[in-house]
């Protein structure tokens, strides 16, 4: 008997997002209290050739860790984003990103979460870009 929770809706809520499509997400894997995502290095989002802006950076953070703050959530519920702080260490740089998303603390309105971003090269070889610690407020369904 498979125990385990089908996180199919939150990944297609979270994909069917306007800007998660204009970026490019795919979930890669999804646990309790865990997101792995990637986006791909396109040139739009780039302030010079192969190399993304800040913003594509924070938004991809973002995703993953409000995402698996998002897997903790009773049904029904949802989350958005209230706070989260970018650390950029190297240049984001590289054919996509790969963001993972980890809860810090689950509580039950406010939930803190991580997301760790790598820039990922052609030959799969991850570096460390950017760190994210952020909140998300937990939404009970209106009745």
């Amino acid at each position: 008997m498979n125990t385990s929770p089908d996180f199919t809706p939150l990944a297609r809520a979270v994909l069917a997002m306007p800007m998660a499509q204009t970026l490019g997400l795919v979930f890669k894997h999804i646990s309790p209290g865990e997101v792995e995502l990637e986006m791909p290095v396109l040139d739009s989002f780039c302030f010079r050739p192969g190399q993304l802006q800040a913003t594509a950076v924070f938004a991809a953070a973002d995703f993953a860790a409000v995402a698996a703050a998002g897997t903790l959530l009773a049904p029904g519920w949802i989350n958005a984003t209230v706070d989260a702080t970018l650390k950029l260490v190297a240049p984001a740089q590289g054919v996509l990103l790969r963001a993972r998303g980890r809860v810090v603390s689950a509580g039950k309105l406010l939930t803190i979460c991580a997301a760790d971003v790598y820039a990922v090269n052609a030959a799969g070889d991850e570096a460390l870009c950017a760190t994210l610690l952020g909140s998300a407020r937990n939404l009970q369904p209106s009745a």
